[in-house]
């Protein structure tokens, strides 16, 4: 059984988009809690627009946007090649792991730390190591809700506006479908996230603001990703076989080989 499934190379390559999308997911869950200056990374000025009557707006982030933005280009690939059900399963996949390693980070907080492991910190300048271990780790309960229910809603938008436009326009433009759904799933991520867990904290018009300076991140790199999208897509052709990825893309869209020829995607 394990011999036919390590033969088999969709097969192989489906395990394979699964792991990286989970590990990289968790990943950027974990190092979601710093927040960075986009400008100073640059070595630019700070961007100070001014949105929803909210001024000095610069683009700070968490490093988790960093991550993220594969996720979306996993998804589209995976919906490309295997469908919608495809897409579920990992995400939920994803959503049960990273909802473990939170819950494994709130428990080793609370577990009374070695004498030796305090100590060794002021050696390396951190006054208390525990504090910081809870600081980077115990993230609040509302951002990790915010942000599991903006994974889980995105995905699902993600797939029905690839899938409408695959609709309407077949197998050519996977630019189109590919960027086009990012770039609406992205919007709702930006905006859940900030609803859930600082609804109690901001205004309506910070709420806003902020999510409108994340979205156009967000956007801009979902444009400057597409190649990568192309380039993907054109390895796995190149891996599974040109007839063997077409056939996959009748199945990811339910259809069967007397439903017509694919042309190339364009």
């Amino acid at each position: 059984m394990i011999t036919n499934i390590l033969k088999d190379r969709p097969t192989k390559l489906f395990l394979g988009f699964t792991a990286f999308f989970c590990c990289n997911a968790l990943i950027a869950e974990a190092i979601g809690t710093k927040l960075f200056s986009l400008e100073k990374l640059f070595g630019v000025k700070p961007a100070n627009f001014t949105l929803f009557g909210q001024s000095g707006l610069a683009f700070t982030l968490t490093c988790g946007v960093l991550l993220w933005p594969l996720e979306f280009v996993m998804t589209d690939i995976v919906n490309e090649f295997y469908g919608p059900k495809a897409v579920r399963r990992i995400s939920w996949t994803a959503v049960i792991l990273i909802s473990y390693a939170f819950l494994m980070y709130f428990l080793t907080i609370y577990i009374p730390p070695a004498d030796v492991w305090l100590q060794s910190s002021t050696k390396q300048g951190v006054p208390n190591i525990q504090d910081a271990y809870s600081a980077i780790f115990g993230q609040g309960m509302m951002i990790i809700v915010g942000s599991l229910v903006a994974f889980m809603v995105s995905q699902v938008v993600d797939v029905t506006v690839f899938h409408h436009i695959k609709k309407r326009t077949g197998h050519k433009h996977l630019w189109l479908r590919a960027t086009g759904s990012t770039l609406v799933s992205q919007l709702v991520d930006s905006y859940i996230v900030l609803f859930i867990a600082f609804s109690q904290y901001f205004t309506w018009q910070q709420i806003l603001a902020v999510g409108m300076m994340n979205y156009i991140y967000k956007c801009s790199v979902a444009i400057l990703l597409t190649p990568l999208i192309y380039l993907i897509e054109g390895r796995i052709e190149k891996y599974v076989g040109h007839e063997t990825a077409r056939q996959m893309k009748l199945a990811a869209m339910g259809q069967t080989e007397s439903e017509g020829a694919i042309p190339t995607a364009g």
